[in-house]
């Protein structure tokens, strides 16, 4: 009998690679949708998988016993909490809808007529007639914008769940998916797959790293703006603005509605602009959204390119426009992931720029990537101890 050969010859093996390579990239067009949430639920995983880590290290637990402790104890700090504590809000929130819709009536009435000060005349009409318009169009919908909007959280709650799902399958699963990707390359390769994910590994704990760094910035500016304009809970708002920051999309929007919701309930310790109380809280609330707005675009586009550079080593005005023209193509998430990925792709790149030049694949160890060197924290050190001496 005529032994089988059982390896495929080259030029098969290429155009079986390009079939497959175009098959990929056609799925990843097609379910670009569902891919983007996998992604958001690849980085809440990478997000709390270091308190895993600290749990199979310090208490010798398994993987599953510490995932389930972690995942089971976010979820009821993220999502159980806040579903408990909405019947309790339930009735303020409808104490800031009436007010809202009162102070959004009685402002398209007082623009319906001419507005005179100090000898001179402005018209508003037309500003009265759109608020007018907008108060029925937003805050009272028709029945079928009423049951496109049903539509549409439907499929976010849908969404919504799969995230959390693959959240638990990532955290739960990821020695077997890394394990998988590595062995992806052939058996001479792995060592250099085993290398490059630990590269790969130090860029987004670097990351991590700048991400708590941006928290506490965050944190700390706007408990300092909201005690300023002498909001209720400064410190409470200013500390959900920081966790808030971690969140794509959803986060910054919470943090904003939480404090003009407090804004319009209570208003300001200390500004007093008009003497009807729902119409000056609402004066604060629109201050409390512009302050929101500047604060949030500064960070954006200022004090997040300056700490991620420094976590990452990586230019901060590269940064800076990399940020702006992944926030104008893909919004929040793109802006959130865009530096990690940018490290990530130096990383590879540089692997495979050596490997197509025939030099090594790494051109040092790797342990000191993204680390302060440890000879500038002696250095600092040593600074310290001179001045206590010299003092």
């Amino acid at each position: 009998m005529k032994k089988q050969n059982q390896h495929w010859s080259d030029s098969f093996r290429y155009t079986m690679g390009v079939i497959f390579f175009i098959a990929v990239v056609a799925f990843l067009i097609y379910a670009r949708e569902a891919i983007k949430m996998l992604v958001i639920a690849g980085f809440s995983a990478y997000l709390i998988s270091p308190a895993v880590a600290f749990l199979i290290e310090k208490t010798k637990l398994t993987r599953a016993a510490a995932v389930n402790i972690v995942y089971f104890s976010a979820i009821i700090f993220f999502v159980v909490v806040p579903i408990g504590l909405t019947p309790v809000f339930f009735e303020e929130i409808q104490i800031v809808v009436k007010d809202l819709l009162n102070v959004t009536t009685e402002l398209s009435e007082a623009l319906s007529e001419p507005i005179q000060f100090a000898g001179l005349v402005f018209h508003f009409e037309e500003l009265g007639d759109s608020i007018g318009h907008w108060q029925e169009t937003v805050l009272t919908p028709l029945p079928a914008e009423a049951l496109e909007l049903l539509e549409a959280t439907t499929i976010n709650i849908l969404w919504f769940l799969i995230i959390l799902v693959s959240v638990y399958l990532f955290m739960m699963e990821w020695p077997r998916i890394k394990e998988w990707m590595i062995n992806f390359a052939s058996e001479n390769y792995h060592e250099d797959m085993r290398e490059l994910y630990r590269r790969l590994r130090n860029v987004w704990m670097a990351y991590l790293r700048g991400q708590i760094v941006l928290m506490i910035v965050v944190w700390i500016a706007f408990t300092i703006a909201w005690a300023i304009i002498g909001i209720p809970g400064a410190l409470v708002l200013g500390i959900a603005a920081g966790l808030f920051t971690l969140v794509p999309d959803v986060g910054p929007t919470l943090a904003a509605l939480l404090a003009i919701a407090v804004a319009l309930l209570e208003g300001s310790s200390w500004i007093r602009i008009s003497p009807d109380p729902s119409t000056n809280n609402l004066i604060v609330a629109g201050i409390v959204f512009l302050t929101y707005v500047v604060l949030i675009n500064l960070k954006n586009a200022l004090v997040r390119p300056i700490i991620m550079g420094r976590s990452l080593h990586m230019n901060e005005g590269l940064i800076f426009v990399a940020i702006l023209i992944a926030t104008i193509l893909e919004g929040i998430m793109g802006a959130l992931l865009i530096v990690p990925l940018m490290a990530s792709t130096s990383v590879i790149m540089e692997y495979l720029r050596r490997r197509i030049l025939g030099l090594p694949p790494f051109a040092d160890d790797g342990e000191n990537q993204f680390k302060v060197p440890e000879e500038k924290i002696k250095r600092k050190r040593g600074l310290r101890l001179k001045r206590k001496i010299s003092e």
